[in-house]
C-alpha cells in the first residue's frame, strides 16, 4: 500500500511539474502558476510521509519476519521454542548474535533468554576490598550485568520478542553456557564467534571453539554482522559417514537446515565434499594414470549416488546441490562462496585425546575458513560431559596469569 502511494504521488506530481511549465509558456495567470506551486509542495510532502511508511515497513520485515508455523506436507522437522543467547560483551555497539536471535525467535514464535556468565575472577586482595564483602561485590557485579542486559531486551520486546535476562556467576565460559540452556531447556544456543583465527584454541580454551565440542544442543555462531534476508542455508552432509559419523546425523543437519530457511524465508542448498582419490583405493604394487583416472571416475559415481541418496526426500533441486572433489574443509567453503550462503548446517562429532590429534574436527577447522554463520548439530545420542552443578565466582588469593576462558 506504501509502495502503491509512493508512486501514486510521485506520478501525480510529474503531471503537477508539467501543468507549472504549460502554464508558465502559455502565459497562463500568476494566481494559477502559485497554485499550482502550492500543490507540488503537498504532493511532495505525502511523497515524503511514503517513504518513511516504506522505509520502517521493510525494517520490521528485515529485522522481524513474519512467524513460520507448520511443516510442509507433514514433514519431521525440529522446532525452536527457546533460545538462549550467550552475551559476552555486555557494552558492544554492535551485537549480532542477539541480531540473529531476534530475526529466528520472531520467525518461529520463540522465546529468548539473554544469559551473561561471570566468569572473571575475583581477587580477594585487592585494595579496598575489605570495606565491603565479597557478597555484596558479587552482588553488586550481578546487578549491573543485568541492567545492561535488560536494555537490550527491552530494544527486542519493541518487536514483540518474548525476552528474559540472566546474569550468574560461573566458570569457565563455554560450560555455563551449556550450563544454563540445559537448565531452561533450550532447543537452539546462539553465541558471537572468535573474531580472529583459532591459535592453539584448546590451549587458550577459546569459548566458541569449546562450545562447538562439547555443546549437546544445536549451536549457531553468529561470524557475520549482517542480518538475515532470504539467507541461503547450506547443510553440509557426509554421506559416506567418514570417521565413524552416525547415520542418522545427515537427516538432522537436512531438517535443521530446512527448518531455518523456511522460518527465515530463504532457500536450503546442500553440499558433500568427497576424496578424489579414496584412502585404500591404489593397489600397493603401484598405479599407472589410467587407473588414477579409473578410480577417480569410480569415487565420483559412488559419491553422486550416496549424495542423491541422502537427498531423495529433500526437495532440493539440482542447481542447489555440490558434489565437490576436496577436502571437507575446503569443499565446504567452496560451496559456501558459490551459493553466497549465510549459515552453514554441519554435524560434529567431538573427540578427545590422540586420536583427536590426528583426525582432527571438521566443524573446529572450518571455523576460519567460512565468513558466514555456523550452525553446529550434534548426534542425538550425544554425551554431554558438562558437569551440572555451577562453579559460582571464582575467588583467587592474589593476581594469576591461569586463563578463565575467552573468546
Amino acid at each position: 500500500m506504501a509502495g502503491f502511494s509512493f508512486f501514486y504521488f510521485t506520478g501525480s506530481a510529474a503531471s503537477t511539474i508539467s501543468y507549472i511549465l504549460l502554464g508558465y509558456f502559455f502565459g497562463r495567470k500568476w494566481q494559477r502558476f502559485e497554485a499550482l506551486l502550492g500543490s507540488l509542495a503537498i504532493y511532495l510532502i505525502l511523497a515524503a510521509i511514503a517513504l518513511m511508511v516504506v522505509g520502517v515497513m521493510f525494517r520490521r520485515l528485515l529485522i522481524c519476519p513474519r512467524p513460520f508455523v507448520g511443516n510442509p506436507r507433514g514433514t519431521t522437522m525440529p522446532a525452536i521454542r527457546r533460545i538462549l543467547v550467550a552475551v559476552r560483551a555486555l557494552d558492544a555497539k554492535s551485537l549480532p548474535a542477539v541480531l540473529k536471535a531476534a530475526q529466528i525467535a520472531r520467525a518461529c514464535a520463540a522465546q529468548i533468554e539473554l544469559y551473561h556468565g561471570l566468569d572473571r575472577p575475583v581477587y580477594a586482595d585487592l585494595d579496598g576490598l575489605e570495606e565491603r564483602s565479597l557478597l555484596e561485590l558479587e552482588r553488586e557485579l550481578k546487578q549491573r550485568a543485568v541492567r545492561r542486559l535488560e536494555d537490550i531486551a527491552d530494544r527486542l520486546r519493541q518487536h514483540s520478542i518474548k525476552v528474559s535476562v540472566c546474569a550468574d556467576w560461573d566458570f569457565p565460559a563455554h560450560e555455563a553456557i551449556v550450563r544454563r540452556a540445559l537448565s531452561i531447556e533450550a532447543d537452539l544456543i546462539v553465541a558471537a564467534g572468535h573474531a580472529t583465527r583459532h591459535r592453539w584454541p584448546s590451549l587458550m580454551r577459546l569459548t566458541d571453539w569449546e562450545l562447538v565440542r562439547l555443546s549437546p544442543l544445536p549451536l549457531l555462531l553468529a561470524k557475520n554482522p549482517r542480518p538475515y534476508r532470504h539467507p541461503v542455508v547450506l547443510a553440509a552432509v557426509d554421506p559416506t559417514h567418514a570417521f565413524a559419523k552416525p547415520l542418522q546425523l545427515d537427516q538432522q543437519i537436512l531438517q535443521m537446515g530446512r527448518a531455518v530457511s523456511l522460518a527465515l524465508r530463504g532457500s536450503l542448498h546442500a553440499v558433500h565434499a568427497y576424496a578424489r582419490v579414496p584412502s585404500g583405493s591404489v593397489p600397493e604394487a603401484g598405479f599407472t594414470p589410467a587407473l588414477i583416472k579409473r578410480i577417480e571416475k569410480d569415487a565420483e559415481r559412488a559419491a553422486s549416488r550416496g549424495f542423491d541418496r541422502v537427498l531423495r526426500s529433500s526437495r532440493i533441486t539440482r542447481a542447489h546441490r555440490y558434489l565437490i572433489a576436496r577436502d571437507p574443509v575446503n569443499g565446504i567453503a567452496e560451496a559456501a562462496r558459490r551459493s553466497r550462503s549465510a549459515i552453514v548446517v554441519m554435524g560434529a562429532v567431538s573427540r578427545s585425546g590422540f586420536k583427536r590429534l590426528l583426525i582432527g574436527n571438521t566443524a573446529e577447522r572450518i571455523l576460519d575458513e567460512l565468513r558466514c554463520d555456523v550452525l553446529v548439530l550434534k548426534p542425538r545420542k550425544f554425551r554431554n560431559r558438562v558437569p551440572s552443578a555451577a562453579r559460582g565466582p571464582r575467588l583467587m588469593g592474589s593476581m594469576s596469569t591461569d586463563s578463565v576462558g575467552f573468546y
